[in-house]
């Protein structure tokens, strides 16, 4: 996998075998930052990738100007990629190996945005837009193939790639319930 932008555009990143995680393509990753740029400044901001994969998400996010990034990856083989690939960059993003559920309910930090791509049929979207819910401070993306509830939270923006959606949704936004 290669990154696509930014400070570290054109390095190669090794990626865990395809039956442990489903990497973002490169084309998904262009247009979710390039959507991001149109909305947000990246210098200063945070970025949390809750199911990290192959853990280019975050090298991106630092790749184009993110502040900081975290990358959260529970598969203990793709963790121990992602550690040696971001051994290979300065600055890196910072590495958390456990359930993601668990681990966002205890932060103290907020994140600018945060990406959400479990894998598509693990039915823990809604479970993680709650955990995400008192941490976001600003966009959470969600990339997914079937309808997610995403009641309480704005949809700012939503694109389709083949069978996959990526959806843009504004943090923190409460609608009433009528």
């Amino acid at each position: 996998m290669i990154i696509t932008a930014g400070i570290f555009k054109g390095q190669k990143i090794t990626a865990p075998d395809e039956n442990i995680t489903r990497p973002t393509l490169s084309k998904v990753r262009m247009s979710v930052f390039n959507t991001l740029q149109s909305m947000i400044d990246f210098d200063g901001s945070t970025f949390l990738d809750m199911y990290a994969g192959s853990g280019i998400m975050a090298l991106e996010a630092l790749s184009r100007g993110f502040s900081n990034a975290c990358a959260i990856e529970k598969n203990p083989k793709a963790a121990q990629i992602i550690k040696t690939n971001y051994k290979k960059f300065t600055p890196s993003p910072k590495l958390l190996i456990g359930d993601s559920l668990k681990l966002t309910s205890k932060f103290n930090e907020k994140y600018d945005v945060i990406y959400i791509d479990p894998p598509y049929f693990s039915g823990i979207y809604e479970n993680s837009l709650k955990a995400v819910k008192n941490i976001s401070i600003g966009i959470i993306i969600l990339e997914h193939v079937n309808e997610v509830d995403c009641k309480n939270f704005e949809v700012v923006k939503q694109k389709k790639y083949g069978d996959k959606y990526i959806t843009f949704l504004k943090a923190g936004i409460e609608k009433s319930q009528n």
